[in-house]
């Protein structure tokens, strides 16, 4: 994994995972920035993660679906008993892209369903998304 690219934080003091995407990567990169933080949790027992997408500007269709429909419900499992759930930091032109985009609006719905193994909520601001995570 390019340091450039994600950099994997434990906050064991809070429970918290924190990944923080610094530019766009490719799907290969991505995949396997999305595993290296499914292990840093699996090794810290972090359940609880705020994946900062703020830098990423482009959104690949195949990264959509992949993380909604196999590697969550992936890390749900692997995660079990600890309970999975993810506080998506994005910025606000990547909000109005989830909307404006059916591809990517069915990825969000069907990722944010209450009925997935996993929590996830979108968020703008960390402050929010920090509480969240610590209900």
């Amino acid at each position: 994994m390019s340091d450039d690219a994600c950099t994997i934080t434990s906050r064991p003091d809070l429970g918290i995972l924190v990944a923080r995407w610094n530019a766009d990567a490719p799907p290969a990169q991505l995949r396997a920035d999305y595993q290296a933080v499914l292990a840093t949790a699996k090794q810290n027992q972090l359940g609880r993660w705020l994946l900062d997408v703020r830098r990423r500007n482009n959104l690949d269709p195949e990264i959509g679906q992949w993380t909604t429909h196999e590697f969550y419900p992936e890390a749900a499992t692997k995660l079990a008993p600890t309970p999975l759930r993810m506080a998506i930091l994005c910025s606000p032109a990547r909000l109005e892209v989830y909307k404006a985009t059916p591809e990517q609006e069915q990825y969000l719905t069907f990722g944010l369903a209450p009925e997935r193994p996993y929590q996830m909520h979108l968020f703008i601001e960390e402050g929010p998304a920090m509480q969240w995570l610590l209900e």
